[in-house]
């Protein structure tokens, strides 16, 4: 795999796409990964701040344990230098609640070395955590 920034996002978004093993995701993180996803942790428990490769795995394990994908598009990929934004839009639906949450999306990378060093995911929240309960 090349190490270029968008290649190696190209390469995630292939893992997590094709439905590949949580720890096949992680692989692509840092240990030191800055790892944030805003909302309420209460509620919401796949969101906040998460460490490593495990927690990277971890965040796509509790995706697939609370949602269901009903549909995901990547409409646009930015890169500048090693700073990669993904925006798209989502639907899921909570399996717990079985409501639809709707939202669109932005991804916010940076990878370093063949590494993503750096993760943030911009959603509607408010629409998250109201979905879960």
């Amino acid at each position: 795999m090349s190490s270029t920034s968008r290649a190696v996002i190209d390469e995630f978004f292939r893992r997590v796409g094709g439905g590949e093993p949580v720890e096949n995701i992680g692989a692509l993180f840092s240990e030191q990964v800055d790892w944030y996803v805003a909302g309420d942790t209460r509620n919401v428990p796949w969101i906040g701040r998460k460490k490593g490769k495990a927690g990277a795995a971890e965040f796509y394990a509790q995706i697939r344990e609370y949602l269901l994908s009903e549909a995901f598009s990547v409409d646009d990929i930015l890169t500048q230098g090693n700073r990669v934004l993904a925006v798209g839009k989502l639907a899921s639906r909570m399996i717990k609640t079985g409501k639809l949450m709707e939202t669109e999306f932005c991804l916010d990378f940076t990878v370093e070395q063949g590494e993503i060093t750096r993760f943030r995911m911009f959603e509607d929240s408010f629409a998250v955590a109201q979905a879960a309960v």
